[in-house]
């Protein structure tokens, strides 16, 4: 499969094989000399009440497993099963824990313009709802008429 260009939370250029697949960098940090890097991961997951649950991680597969397993507990324990929806691979534990962070904070509509890749949506909800421009018929600020 050719990689699909996308860019990260920082701008750096991500990829991935599919839409399906998670982002892969090649800016991982190598923690120990003369071994394989090992990234950190930002994630997150659509649970079967439609919610979505942000997390990060050093084992994605590791983590997935474990909540769809029930077996990490806490919000998604209960909310079975889960998907992931939108992954992204980060070379520090800061970065991703920083990245889990500010998604966590998002709405809703923006977190599903990430997973979709939809940068023009996900860059009209990244702005304050007062100042998006409307796209309704009805509330662009001119006084409806009758019909």
């Amino acid at each position: 499969m050719t990689p699909c260009p996308a860019l990260d939370f920082a701008g750096r250029e991500r990829h991935r094989l599919s839409p399906h697949t998670p982002f892969v960098s090649s800016e991982v940090e190598t923690r120990h000399p003369g071994r394989l890097p090992l990234p950190f991961w930002c994630y997150i997951l659509r649970c079967v009440d439609g919610s979505y649950y942000t997390g990060h991680s050093d084992d994605l597969e590791r983590r997935i497993a474990q909540h769809t397993s029930g077996e990490t507990g806490g919000y998604t324990a209960t909310r079975r099963p889960v998907h992931l929806i939108w992954a992204e691979e980060f070379p520090t534990r800061d970065e991703a824990l920083e990245s889990e962070l500010r998604a966590k904070k998002w709405s809703r509509a923006k977190k599903e313009a990430l997973a979709r890749s939809d940068w023009a949506a996900l860059s009209h909800f990244a702005r304050p709802p007062r100042e998006r421009v409307s796209t309704s018929l009805d509330t662009n600020g001119g006084a409806s008429e009758p019909c």
